[in-house]
């Protein structure tokens, strides 16, 4: 039983990780519209909330986070990314917001250590 408890406490819960970046997101751009002057100081915040917040789960992770912010125009934003890690263990998620002005594409990669 403690090896399960153990295990469940060192996971990567994607379910909680998707609900911190929701809510970093959320925190910095809920009433915001898009202004190409604070975009650098809104994707900071994103990224300072959500690994704030992650290392507060004190699990035994290295966490890389990104964001990119880009402005409802009607062009188009293609990204990729790949991961060379333990399935078992390591996880990622990303989290696409938008309002009426702007797109927030924020990541996560949690890596057990």
């Amino acid at each position: 039983m403690d090896d399960l408890q153990t295990s469940e406490e060192a996971a990567f819960v994607a379910e909680d990780v998707n609900n911190i970046i929701k809510e970093s997101i959320d925190s910095v751009l809920l009433n915001a519209t898009y202004n190409h002057q604070k975009v650098g100081q809104w994707t900071s915040q994103v990224v300072e909330s959500c690994m704030k917040r992650l290392t507060a789960l004190n699990k035994p992770f290295k966490y890389v986070v990104t964001c990119v912010i880009m402005q409802k125009n009607g062009a188009g934003l293609h990204t990729a990314s790949s991961c060379y890690w333990d399935n078992a263990t390591d996880g990622s998620r990303t989290v696409r917001w938008e309002n009426k002005t702007m797109y927030c594409i924020t990541t996560v990669f949690g890596l057990a250590i």
